[in-house]
């Protein structure tokens, strides 16, 4: 990667640390004071799909804001807006207040990734693509991690401070976008595959997506809940969750290379049981907070691998013209996943108690794992055409980065098999071009980029010149 190239993305992928710091443990913070406040777990679970609803608006109309208003001034818009939502919440605690602030939040921060993954996309050409978006995730995850390890520091100062430290980090994160001397760029926008037709292209595909937003937003939002509630204080809980995202971060690379080299449907099957031993072990073994932190890092990997797993059988199922579209449509499909789990779990975790968490978690995995082996009995899934991209759910401009130059290549070259292997006769048993046809069979002539068109049998001395006429033009 050139100095020049590594100096344009510097400051999106610097003002993305920044504020990443912060909104790393910001739904940790809300869920420890909404329950230090008394309230029910279906009320958190409630104010935590607003953050998600929020993200899945978001997803799909701030692009017509962007190329409205260019990316640096779109990016000092959804900026301001995540730190003043923050700061309010921070000055009263309402149930409802946080509710709308934490969907405006939501439609915030996704325009803010949306800014940054648009930037790195038009940054380079698809050769470096894949290099900007390994450091843009490891921007974002290291952010994560180091934002759960300062939430008992802050907590420590006050009431308040924890609320007033990510406000600024959110303006501070406008600095490094604002004093860049370039002109941004702008991008197309693109209306994403419809879920009726996602759901026809690739069932394991849409399932996977599902269920992986269901899990991370489970992970986000109920699993420092019961971290509190089994006796952890708040540095503590922040460490474990600085452990699971440690652990998405350190295991997602290893299990989509895995992924190349074998069927991605047994794949999936193997992580949604991976998930449902971690469940298990969660709920059978004592509490020991070295065990416990074991079984999160575990945890970590496995959810956050389903994700990207699930859109690289997706890609191999898809035809080249769609591979965009479909990715917005997989995200979309994950923020809906993500939305509705916290409403549905949060119940399970008032009934049942506090280790419902991995009741619910078990139960959708064992789930995903019975979809995804009726699926691979129904259909197979065809070898991976393309090498693994890590890719994290976060906007539609995201989706365009993992779509790489091979992910295309191989997208054609497996719709072209599909398409061709059974009307093309194998090479041994072709009839020599020259000589007369039998006089009863139809002649086809197939041309590399053409639609196969039916002609007369000519003779000899014409077919002759006309394939050296055709091989010139």
């Amino acid at each position: 990667m050139s100095r020049q190239l590594l100096a344009m993305a510097l400051a999106p992928l610097l003002g993305l640390f920044i504020l990443g710091i912060g909104n790393g443990f910001l739904a940790t913070l809300i869920t420890l004071r909404l329950d230090a406040a008394g309230e029910s777990p279906v009320v958190i679970g409630w104010v935590s799909s607003a953050y998600f609803i929020g993200l899945a608006l978001g997803a799909m109309f701030n692009d017509r804001l962007l190329l409205r208003i260019g990316h640096i001034r779109a990016y000092g818009t959804f900026a301001s807006l995540v730190a003043v939502t923050v700061l309010l919440q921070g000055l009263w605690l309402d149930p409802i207040s946080w509710f709308g602030l934490r969907l405006i939040g939501g439609w915030a921060t996704v325009g803010v990734y949306l800014v940054i993954e648009s930037w790195l996309l038009t940054s380079g050409d698809q050769k470096v693509r894949g290099r900007l978006l390994a450091l843009y995730m490891i921007s974002l995850y290291a952010a994560g991690v180091l934002g759960q390890l300062l939430l008992g520091v802050t907590d420590a100062m006050g009431v308040t401070a924890p609320f007033m430290v990510i406000g600024m980090l959110a303006s501070l994160s406008v600095l490094p976008m604002a004093m860049i001397p370039r002109v941004s760029p702008l991008i197309e926008h693109a209306e994403p595959l419809s879920p009726i037709r996602l759901i026809t292209l690739t069932p394991t595909g849409v399932m996977g997506s599902f269920g992986s937003g269901l899990a991370v937003a489970a992970v986000y939002s109920l699993l420092p809940l019961y971290l509190q509630r089994i006796g952890l204080t708040v540095n503590q809980i922040g460490q474990m969750m600085a452990v699971v995202i440690l652990g998405a971060m350190l295991l997602q690379y290893p299990i989509g290379r895995w992924s190349d080299r074998h069927d991605r449907q047994m794949v999936l099957i193997l992580i949604g049981t991976f998930c449902t031993l971690i469940s298990a072990g969660m709920l059978l073994l004592p509490p020991n907070i070295w065990v416990m932190a074991g079984l999160l890092f575990l945890l970590g990997g496995g959810v956050f691998a389903l994700y990207p797993v699930a859109v690289g059988h997706a890609a191999d199922r898809a035809p080249a013209g769609a591979l965009v579209r479909m990715s917005q449509g997989l995200l979309l499909i994950n923020a809906i996943g993500s939305t509705v789990s916290p409403p549905l779990i949060s119940p399970v975790m008032a009934a049942v108690g506090d280790a419902g968490l991995f009741w619910a978690f078990g139960a959708m995995s064992i789930g995903m794992v019975a979809f995804f082996a009726w699926r691979r009995s129904v259909r197979p899934a065809p070898l991976p055409v393309a090498p693994f991209t890590p890719t994290t759910p976060m906007s539609s401009a995201g989706a365009e980065l993992a779509v790489t130059e091979e992910l295309m290549q191989g997208a054609t070259e497996h719709e072209h098999v599909e398409d061709l292997s059974d009307a093309v006769p194998d090479v041994e048993t072709v009839e020599p071009l020259v000589g007369p046809p039998p006089p009863d069979e139809a002649h086809i002539a197939y041309y590399e980029d053409e639609e196969p068109r039916h002609a007369e049998a000519p003779d000899h001395e014409q077919l002759v010149d006309e394939t050296t006429s055709s091989s010139r033009d």
